[in-house]
């Protein structure tokens, strides 16, 4: 006779309809309520993305926009994980980049008050 394994009763997930604004278009999605942080702060991350590439290329379509965003973030994500995996300088190039977007920025901005 085997031994008895104790099943664990699963928890029933909470889920919560949240309205979420991507590129001047509202969604209802349904989503585990303990999740709904990481869900707002994913979707502001598609918007900011999307409009980057919709004013870079001057794209009009929101499926191409769409698709060229997430290949993005998918690009990103597998550069991240590959740099975790070799112990690369992941943090510290993200901040290199994040650091030259904001000088950029600002240039751009002072050149714009002249």
């Amino acid at each position: 006779m085997s031994p008895k394994v104790a099943k664990k009763t699963a928890k029933p997930v909470e889920n919560k309809a949240i309205s979420i604004r991507v590129l001047d278009k509202e969604y209802q999605v349904a989503c585990p309520v303990d999740e709904e942080p990481a869900l707002m702060e994913s979707a502001r991350l598609l918007d900011e993305k999307m409009r980057e590439i919709r004013d870079a290329r001057k794209m009009i379509g929101a499926d191409r926009v769409a698709v060229m965003a997430a290949l993005n973030l998918a690009h990103d994500l597998l550069t991240l994980q590959s740099n975790d995996a070799n112990g690369g300088p992941v943090v510290e190039s993200k901040l290199r980049s994040l650091q030259n977007k904001v000088e950029a920025a600002i240039t751009r901005g002072r050149q714009l008050e002249l």
